[in-house]
């Protein structure tokens, strides 16, 4: 069954959750599996595990609760939002061989301009090694949040809820964004993480460029029947 993509443009965050909801509630057997693809106006979100101290000064900036995992993230314009709408029960594989699906597209989508991405056990997201003199303390083995975050920075949070077997949320990857919202809180629940982007890493590229490798990488790699894939304008 083909992945229908719907690229969704600046779309209000509540809307975006909403709909989300509401379509994973009202769908069925047959209802084919969907990629959103979007940029939000400025606002934080915190997931389940979210905790009010890491929230340092908000601002003007709104935060809306969601249900999907993780802590606080921060969503603005120049940063692309893949939303994976996954009947997992069809696709045949669990939550957490989903987690790392997503992700083996953001590696593919950061080697396509030749950056090495990086994963952090037990702190979904990929990674990217900063420029130096920040990258000098980093370690070559990822083994946990305390021990890996040296060196490196953010580039891409995930986070996912899973209803009646099927997945909502997804991934946010920073193209060439505004990062100051993210020293007002910390990210996902790390305090003092560094947040980077494609333009710090030297990426000049746009939204709907790397939103197009981004819902190819997807494709590739949640798709059930990976040979073809229809799209929505």
């Amino acid at each position: 069954m083909q992945m229908v993509v719907r690229p969704q443009g600046l779309l209000d965050y509540a809307t975006a959750y909403a709909q989300m909801r509401a379509f994973t509630a009202a769908r069925t057997a047959a209802t084919p599996d969907e990629l959103w693809l979007c940029q939000h106006p400025p606002v934080y979100t915190q997931g389940q595990a979210g905790k009010p101290e890491h929230v340092l000064a908000a601002g003007n900036i709104p935060i809306v609760p969601t249900d999907r995992g993780g802590q606080i993230t921060y969503h603005g314009p120049g940063q692309v939002v893949a939303y994976p709408l996954v009947d997992l029960r069809r696709a045949g594989y669990f939550v957490k061989e989903l987690v790392w699906r997503i992700e083996e597209a953001v590696l593919a989508v950061l080697a396509s301009y030749r950056l090495t991405g990086h994963r952090v056990a037990g702190a979904p997201g990929i990674y990217v090694r900063l420029p130096p003199p920040n990258n000098e303390a980093a370690s070559e083995t990822l083994h946990t949040p305390q021990q890996a975050f040296a060196g490196l920075g953010k580039i891409a949070a995930l986070g996912l809820k899973v209803h009646q077997g099927c997945s909502y949320h997804g991934v946010a990857l920073n193209v060439a964004m505004d990062l100051e919202p993210f020293s007002r809180i910390n990210p996902c629940g790390y305090a003092g993480l560094p947040v980077t982007d494609l333009a710090t890493c030297g990426v000049h590229a746009t939204c709907d460029e790397v939103a197009t490798r981004l819902s190819e990488a997807l494709l590739r790699q949640l798709s059930v029947d990976r040979s073809s894939a229809g799209c929505i304008g």
